[in-house]
């Protein structure tokens, strides 16, 4: 039995998983950044000895998934925007001292690409990139077993890569970058409506204005895809996260952008396919990272 740490910007969910990637057990809780990372800290340490003895197991180790930048060897928690005061927080020692067990860490969204690839959409494919689209757009990418990491151990953001120069400016400095103009944020602040779903909804009942914005986010979102079908020509990108809920909105013109957009490639031979996890995706992906560690 694995002790699973999801920590997002809005909240966070802790949970018990086998080493199958059942969920046993699940706890959440807002995260409250304002209330700082001490009390933080005692919510996630509650939540997972109350987790475990719902499952009635003992605790093997604890995986983390955390968003933002993380340092995967050190188990440092780097400036993450959404949780002022935890920047350079050591949370794996920190467990680790609490529960007497190994703990390991890794960015979310390559926790996420870890678990689709070991129990979801990936199993069985040697190279698959992991990308969910959201509130941002993250991703993750595994090949051959393993995740794929930069100089440093660093988490790549394939949601910053440029897709159009002249586009809004992005947080991360770029401007025109794939989460500013394809995540479900900017789907709704360039179109003037409070939320992607509701442009969704929208589109299903036919409104003029809201299946341009579709056909707009689908030509974003195929852009990005076809970059990275030409970049390293997966076997499999799973598409994940809120927007792809609505998926059947954009998958023509998804597919139409990546067949028109990669032609010195064999495109043909990435499939595209929804991610399969659904909600237990952060904490299955917590509970690999322990297992890809220490399994």
């Amino acid at each position: 039995m694995i002790g699973a740490v999801d920590i997002g910007g809005t909240k966070f969910a802790v949970g018990m998983v086998d080493e199958h990637g059942k969920v046993l057990a699940r706890a959440e809780t807002p995260s409250y950044p304002e209330r700082g990372l001490q009390d933080g800290l005692a919510r996630i340490t509650r939540m997972l000895r109350e987790t475990a003895e719902q499952a009635g197991g003992a605790l093997q180790g604890i995986g983390i998934g955390c968003t933002g930048p993380v340092d995967p060897h050190s188990g440092t928690l780097g400036l993450i925007e959404f949780l002022p005061g935890w920047e350079w927080f050591n949370l794996v020692e920190a467990l680790q001292n609490q529960f007497k067990v190994p703990a390991a860490i890794e960015n979310d969204a390559d926790a996420a690409a870890l678990a689709e690839a070991a129990w979801g959409a990936g199993q069985g494919a040697a190279r698959m990139i992991y990308v969910t689209v959201s509130t941002g757009i993250g991703g993750g990418m595994v090949f051959d077993g393993k995740l794929y990491r930069g100089a440093g151990g660093s988490h790549p953001e394939i949601g910053h890569h440029v897709i159009d120069p002249g586009g809004p400016r992005c947080f991360c400095g770029a401007h025109g970058c794939w989460e500013s103009l394809a995540s479900g944020t900017a789907m709704a602040k360039n179109n003037g409506r409070a939320s992607a779903y509701e442009i969704c909804q929208a589109a299903e009942r036919g409104e003029p204005e809201a299946l341009a914005a579709i056909e707009e986010e689908g030509r974003y979102l195929g852009m990005g895809l076809a970059n990275l079908v030409t970049l390293f020509v997966p076997d499999v990108i799973a598409l994940g996260g809120g927007v792809m809920q609505s998926r059947a909105l954009f998958w023509d013109k998804i597919n139409e952008t990546i067949r028109t957009s990669c032609g010195l490639v064999p495109h043909e031979r990435t499939r595209l396919v929804p991610a399969l996890l659904g909600k237990d995706v952060a904490l299955a992906g917590a509970a690999r990272v322990f297992l890809q560690r220490y399994g």
